[in-house]
């Protein structure tokens, strides 16, 4: 197995309804460790950088707008095959396709307003990694 390190931001909706501490416990209850954490308010710009793959997508000054609308918390998160394990505690980012059990699928309500964000690669955990820590 490969330790990866990967980002893990809860969005302003999981920051505004509490469920940061949900979150985290989740995390490492699989084993992962949380190496980083800040909480911040991130400026379109970081936001832009962040959702960079999706410019130009129809979705994307909403997911921008959205996400400046006020604090994230962002985490650096390690460990054995952190991307794929990350990516399997919150589920798939359409919270009514998220299966119960999954971060998005207990907590999210819309694709936009869906509690969380990771990486979906390893080579986008580096380039988002990258930006915050």
């Amino acid at each position: 197995m490969v330790v990866e390190e990967t980002l893990v931001m809860i969005k302003p909706d999981g920051v505004a309804r509490g469920l940061e501490s949900e979150i985290v416990r989740r995390i490492e209850a699989a084993g992962l460790e949380i190496v980083r954490k800040q909480r911040k308010r991130l400026t379109r710009d970081e936001a832009e950088r962040l959702y960079e793959p999706h410019r130009g997508k129809e979705f994307f000054e909403r997911l921008i707008q959205f996400t400046i609308s006020g604090d994230v918390v962002l985490m650096l998160v390690r460990g054995e095959n952190a991307v794929a394990r990350v990516r399997a505690l919150i589920g798939p980012t359409d919270p009514a396709k998220a299966p119960k059990g999954t971060i998005r699928g207990d907590y999210g309500t819309t694709v936009t307003q869906n509690v969380i964000h990771a990486a979906d690669s390893p080579e986008s955990a580096k380039r988002e990694l990258s930006l915050f820590f």
